[in-house]
């Protein structure tokens, strides 16, 4: 289990200002004005890699309809996205970072795994969620899998169970009525267990792909897939999958012995072709 204020993605989310910590710890304010360092010092998102979510936590979907963040789970891997809806900057620029991820992949939310977004301001509610979903349903560009995106909102108590549950902190501003939090997603197991975090506002398509397969119970990749997932190892202190040099090395060897083989068995078949 990986714990601590990483980095990636911590940001102020105020209006025009944004503030992001680095993984070596530096604050970069884009208006000095906007926030204050006490604030700051609340923000983090604490690795929980591992840990179970409860799946009682109650919440209301974009329909109005009353859920548990466990009626998600059961099926596939869940994208988690803790934002909130009127956020001015921070917030939409992960949803429009994961969905511009998600529509190039092959994958298909509500067939390989599920986007659940879930607010932590208190006092929005489903028809706000429902707005969201309409917008990034089309921005996604499938309307079949609308399914497969869901927008909650939910009570103080169920936000700070959720947030509590994946290490996500953050805090709110009076002066300025804008909430302090941090950048990014999290995926879980069809059990919802926390697997990966990835940070910040843009992803890479390949990572996302690779952390639903890890994530999930049963097989979804491909052949090279696999070979990625042999060569490509998930490093949680950056929230990205770096190449394992030992596992390129053996998979090189492995393929260069397979097509000396390949050679060999063709070369052979020539031989005795030519002497009958």
């Amino acid at each position: 289990m990986f714990a601590g204020h990483i980095g990636a993605a911590l940001a102020m989310s105020a209006g025009s200002a944004a503030y992001a910590q680095n993984p070596g710890g530096l604050v970069e304010p884009g208006d000095p004005t906007a926030a204050k360092p006490g604030i700051l010092s609340k923000i983090a998102i604490d690795q929980r890699i591992g840990h179970q979510v409860p799946s009682d936590i109650p919440f209301v979907d974009e329909t109005g309809r009353q859920v548990t963040i466990g009626d998600y789970f059961g099926k596939r891997p869940v994208i988690l996205a803790l934002v909130y809806y009127e956020c001015p900057m921070l917030c939409t620029q992960v949803l429009n970072g994961l969905v511009s991820a998600l529509g190039v992949l092959n994958f298909e939310a509500g067939r390989e795994f599920d986007v659940v977004a879930v607010s932590f301001n208190p006092k929005e509610g489903p028809g706000l969620a429902s707005q969201k979903k309409a917008a990034y349903i089309e921005r996604y560009g499938r309307p079949p899998a609308a399914g497969g995106w869901h927008f909650l909102t939910g009570s103080q108590e169920s936000i700070t169970r959720l947030t509590e549950a994946v290490g996500f902190k953050y805090d709110y501003d009076p002066k300025i009525g804008q909430f302090a939090h941090g950048a990014a997603i999290e995926v879980l197991t069809p059990k919802g267990t926390i697997a990966k975090y990835f940070y910040g506002i843009e992803y890479s398509p390949r990572d996302l792909r690779l952390g639903v397969i890890e994530a999930a119970d049963e097989h979804l990749g491909t052949v090279i897939d696999d070979v990625l997932l042999f060569c490509y190892h998930y490093d949680p202190s950056t929230g990205k999958y770096g190449a394992d040099i030992l596992a390129l090395v053996r998979a090189g060897a492995v393929a260069t012995v397979l097509a000396f083989a390949v050679f060999l068995t063709v070369s052979l078949r020539r031989d005795h072709a030519h002497q009958t």
